[in-house]
């Protein structure tokens, strides 16, 4: 049996059509997919919850396909190059891109190599952490997912990390302290401090122990959706639930809608409000359209 006939087998059965649901194995690079066309705001865990069900029934339905929430055959190709192929159907070494180097870098974030971000392309920041990896588990340390890395990158579940919810006394903060991390973590992503300190203040009047109806929490109003993203995704470990944790999360999330957005301020501050996918879309609601010009007038003001 030839190495290749040996990695397909890591892919299951989920190549089989359209009707055929993917193995967990291979949920990771579906996530990344539907985030990447701006359908997924959650985190990239591995689960095909509700959430990511809705996500692609949302995406079938954009691209004239069947809403069964099912990711298949013509979901994938829908995907683009986030699409295929599966993780096990081949080697992957740097120059690769696709859905399974999305799962692979899922697999090194969940065993401690967190590459900066789940964006299916195996350059040299992905090799190195292949090998790290490799060297960590006794392998030649070759930078190449073949069986054996495969292997020891699946074998297994580890355990995600839990951190405990704060008291509604700890998530109090004093204004100087808030003010504090704001520039702090607006120096250290490089963002706007007047942008940041905008939004803060739109959000939250720069109060911590604000919670509205929608779940969102904090000094930057991070809905349980955008913490494990950013978590996951973004940052590859888990952030104190603290004052200075809730405003690391608004302002790194805010660094990386600017970025995706070509540092379009109006766009990166409506992505904030109503997510990705609705600006993308172009269907902003009244209600986005008024948050950013708070924003936008609020800059250098408070």
């Amino acid at each position: 049996m030839s190495l290749i006939t040996i990695l397909v087998v890591l892919a299951g059965a989920a190549s089989s059509g359209e009707a055929s649901a993917l193995p967990p194995l291979q949920i990771p690079g579906a996530q990344v997919a539907l985030y990447r066309h701006g359908f997924y705001k959650g985190p990239i865990d591995g689960i095909a919850g509700p959430m990511t069900r809705r996500a692609t029934r949302r995406f079938q339905r954009s691209n004239g396909l069947e809403a069964d929430g099912i990711v298949g055959r013509r979901t994938r190709a829908a995907f683009g190059r986030f699409g295929g192929p599966l993780f096990g159907s081949r080697l992957l070494q740097r120059g690769k891109a696709g859905f399974d180097v999305s799962v692979l870098q899922f697999l090194l974030a969940r065993r401690g190599f967190s590459p900066p971000s789940l964006d299916g392309d195996f350059g040299p920041v992905t090799e190195r952490l292949v090998r790290r990896f490799q060297r960590s588990r006794g392998l030649s340390p070759d930078g190449i997912v073949g069986r054996q890395t495969s292997a020891a990158l699946t074998r297994g579940t580890p355990r995600a990390a839990l951190i405990p919810q704060s008291s509604e006394r700890a998530l109090r903060a004093s204004r100087p302290a808030i003010e504090a991390s704001l520039a702090s973590w607006a120096a250290h992503y490089g963002v706007s401090l007047d942008l940041v300190r905008a939004l803060a203040w739109q959000e939250s009047g720069f109060q911590n122990h604000v919670r509205s109806r929608a779940g969102a929490v904090g000094v930057m109003q991070v809905i349980p959706e955008t913490r494990a993203f950013v978590e996951e995704v973004l940052l590859g470990h888990a952030v104190p639930r603290t004052m200075d944790g809730n405003v690391r999360l608004g302002v790194a999330y805010l660094h990386h809608l600017l970025h995706r957005f070509g540092m379009n301020v109006r766009l990166a501050v409506a992505a904030y409000y109503a997510g990705p996918a609705a600006v993308l879309s172009g269907g902003l609601s009244r209600p986005a359209h008024h948050f950013v010009a708070n924003v936008l007038a609020l800059r250098g003001r408070v």
